[in-house]
């Protein structure tokens, strides 16, 4: 295979005839994520994204997917997957990976998750590869064992400028019109500092699951209003009943009082 040039994305290459297709391309190598805490990080912005997108009914989602952008990749020789990305715009369907040349764009949005063997590459050489062959317009990493190595980039006449924080200390997807924030909260029964999507109001993302405990906890609360409520009726009648007898008692004739 020809090395990739930096200037042969496939958007900007020649007409598309008799380009490999998802069904004729590798799109598992076996490879597993470094730890648990990544796998469960990249399942968790995939499980608060999706619904959403479900809504919109005009994205795409995925992690530790193969992304082709070049008809001169071949498995392992250029280029993996991200960890998590995200594409709007496109028809809401099942893929075996994602390929540039036949869905007619790159991801809009890629994250990587870093981790002691792989930081400085997806900082350096995988950027340059998000920044100059795939040209993805915003490009974020987090260490889900260091939350202070969080940055995000955009890209400005071809080259990625770092993404400053607003005033929640979150950074702001343009593309998704979503924040990434940091939370504090158990997932998978890990309790630590995650990484997750809220809308610009400051509404989190969340996971079907999240979704059934709310509810579940909502059905809770009223059932224990309503028991609360008749608990008081209850109580009223039985107060009234007390009294009355109390009336009655006293050679009060009730007959008149009602």
């Amino acid at each position: 295979m020809l090395p990739i040039k930096i200037e042969e994305t496939i958007l900007d290459s020649e007409p598309l005839v008799n380009f490999p297709t998802q069904n004729d391309l590798p799109c598992d190598d076996d490879d597993v994520m470094e730890t648990l805490r990544h796998k469960y990080q990249m399942d968790l912005l995939l499980e608060s994204i999706l619904p959403w997108l479900e809504k919109r009914q005009d994205g795409f989602a995925a992690g530790n997917m193969f992304v082709y952008f070049s008809p001169y990749q071949v498995k392992r020789y250029d280029y993996k997957g991200p960890d998590f990305f995200c594409v709007l715009d496109v028809p809401q369907q099942e893929r075996k990976c994602w390929v540039v040349w036949e869905e007619g764009k790159t991801p809009d949005v890629v994250i990587e998750l870093l981790s002691e063997s792989t930081a400085n590459y997806d900082k350096t050489k995988k950027k340059l590869v998000y920044q100059d062959r795939m040209r993805v317009p915003e490009y974020f990493w987090y260490d889900p064992f260091n939350a202070d190595d969080w940055a995000g980039f955009s890209i400005v006449n071809g080259v990625y400028q770092p993404l400053p924080r607003d005033d929640k200390n979150r950074y702001i997807s343009e593309k998704l019109q979503l924040a990434l924030v940091r939370w504090q909260g158990v997932y998978r029964g890990v309790d630590t500092v995650w990484l997750r999507w809220e809308t610009l109001d400051g509404e989190l993302l969340l996971t079907d699951k999240e979704v059934s405990e709310q509810e579940k906890q909502r059905a809770e609360q009223e059932k224990q209003r309503a028991e609360q409520e008749k608990q008081r009726a209850d109580n009223a009648e039985l107060e009234i009943a007390r009294l009355r007898e109390l009336l009655k008692n006293s050679g009060v004739d009730l007959n008149g009082l009602e």
